[in-house]
């Protein structure tokens, strides 16, 4: 059990403001200066070869995936549809390492997630995946710099330095106002944005959303699509949305269907995306 005492006292009150107002693109950048084999733009980042996920045996087993092939190259924003209880959460799990297949491969940077070694495992979570769920996860008596910061945290990085990262991303996610207020005090919209914050503040390469609007009204849904599309181009991430809102996923570059355990391009029309976004209810 991790344990983090937050003390906010003697932090400098009006130097730490100057030094939240810096921009958080410039954070970003730092950042994936210091990792090794970021991808150029086309290349294939994430691959997913004969992917299979099955729950229990015998005659009670299901099968949830069934022989998954993706590739996904780097920049891309793919949409991931189906109905609810057709295995997206499932898959992002997999991609992700927090969950292991049946059998199949997942490769990153061409690398088999397989070959980490188990602290390796949480370390690559750490540092090269950002993860959003449907409900945000936050510590409500938390306040929203504390919550952003937590990933950094377990990095060891000072307690200073993870605050002043989590502010400046709380201002590039708009909530620069709202950085001492506890989780619980804040609106459904405005978790979700400490949430992306959260998920973005150590620079990973890939961003996994699990039905990021799922949870919200109509104008917060599209305010979100909105802030995870211009995240995905300014820090120039590979984005892949699981969601079953099609008005959302006609947003992405692709479109792939995943129904009855097995992954297909999508027939909608990719053509022409919505700025509207209509609510995702579980």
């Amino acid at each position: 059990m991790w344990v983090v005492q937050i003390d906010l006292a003697g932090s400098g009150g009006d130097e730490r403001e100057k030094r939240m107002a810096r921009n958080a693109a410039t954070v970003a950048a730092e950042i994936k200066t210091e990792q090794s084999g970021v991808l150029a733009p086309g290349d294939v980042l994430l691959e997913a070869r004969a992917l299979r996920k099955v729950y229990g045996s015998g005659d009670s087993a299901i099968t949830v995936l069934d022989s998954i092939d993706l590739s996904v190259r780097a920049g891309e924003m793919i949409a991931i549809v189906g109905p609810s209880g057709s295995g997206k959460s499932t898959l992002l799990h997999l991609l992700a390492a927090l969950d292991t297949p049946t059998s199949g491969t997942v490769y990153f940077e061409k690398k088999t997630l397989e070959a980490y070694r188990e602290e390796a495992v949480a370390e690559f979570r750490n540092r090269r995946i950002g993860f959003v769920w449907q409900r945000h996860h936050l510590l409500p008596d938390f306040t929203a710099a504390e919550n952003v910061a937590m990933p950094l945290l377990m990095r060891d990085t000072s307690l200073d330095s993870g605050l002043e990262m989590a502010g400046r991303w709380l201002q590039e996610v708009g909530l620069e106002s709202r950085t001492q207020h506890r989780a619980a005090q804040l609106s459904g919209g405005e978790q979700q944005r400490v949430a992306i914050a959260r998920a973005l503040v150590g620079g990973p390469s890939l961003l996994l959303a699990d039905e990021p609007t799922g949870d919200l009204d109509e104008r917060n849904a599209s305010a979100i699509m909105d802030l995870i599309e211009r995240l995905h181009h300014t820090h120039q991430l590979t984005s892949i949305l699981a969601t079953h809102n099609p008005v959302l996923a006609k947003r992405c570059d692709r479109i792939l269907r995943l129904e009855h355990g097995v992954l297909r391009p999508d027939a909608a029309d990719q053509q022409a995306p919505s700025s509207a976004v209509e609510g995702e209810k579980s």
